[in-house]
């Protein structure tokens, strides 16, 4: 089966700075892929260089069959990738509702009975319809969070790009967030994670790509992490 989504030997760097070696990894459709790793080992510029936000050097970025590196971002975007970012970047002025509507109205109208709609937000995120009217920067984190989600799934992507979705949440809201993207990935949606929270990240994966110094250390499936922790704790004891 050809994979959705394919990087082949991806190097980046900012500047001069060199962050990705060589990064070789697949998704295929309906999965979950995680990419673990602590800080500083290149989970966001390898999201960052799907995007085209920070393009690959050298190498290929394949999106369904097609090399799309070097793309900028917003056609990246059209073509059906939706990234949320770790820093969220929701707009702190507009509503809850706003939000969505702005990015609603970027997707253009969904075909009947298919995409995302605000009622079908609300249905996922129950606490954003309560808070519908609140504008944006008096969310809290966890809040925010959901909205940022909430408003890349307004474009109706086939692959979302989750960049450290849980990082600085209370536990609760945590916990929260793992069973909304598990509907969402029980829905059919294909999910590439980047996480540093280990539980979190197994509790939804089924593959791991597992990265060091810019460079791939480990790849397989997630339910091997979870059953052999003296390999988990040889992996990420970085």
């Amino acid at each position: 089966m050809t994979p959705l989504l394919t990087l082949e030997e991806v190097h980046a760097a900012y500047g001069l700075s060199r962050v990705l070696f060589g990064i070789s990894l697949e998704v295929q459709a309906g999965e979950c892929v995680c990419l673990l790793g602590r800080n500083g080992v290149g989970k966001t510029t390898t999201m960052r260089a799907i995007m085209g936000l920070t393009p690959p050097s050298s190498g290929r970025v394949v999106w369904q069959g097609r090399d799309i590196s070097g793309w900028p971002p917003h056609r990246v975007a059209r073509s059906g990738i939706g990234f949320v970012p770790e820093d969220r970047r929701i707009f702190a002025e507009l509503s809850v509702w706003e939000n969505l509507d702005v990015a609603a109205r970027a997707a253009g109208p969904p075909r009947r009975g298919e995409g995302w709609t605000i009622e079908a937000i609300y249905a996922l995120f129950p606490a954003l319809e309560i808070l519908s009217d609140r504008q944006g920067g008096y969310l809290s984190g966890g809040e925010q969070q959901m909205l940022t989600i909430a408003r890349t799934l307004m474009g109706n992507p086939k692959l979302l790009l989750l960049d450290e979705p849980s990082e600085g949440l209370a536990p609760l809201i945590v916990e929260t967030l793992q069973v909304k993207i598990g509907e969402l990935k029980a829905k059919g949606l294909t999910i590439l994670l980047a996480e540093q929270g280990v539980d979190f990240s197994l509790a939804l994966a089924d593959r791991v790509y597992v990265l060091e110094k810019g460079a791939i250390r480990h790849s397989g499936p997630a339910a091997e992490l979870r059953d052999d922790k003296a390999l988990l704790d040889r992996l990420l004891a970085i």
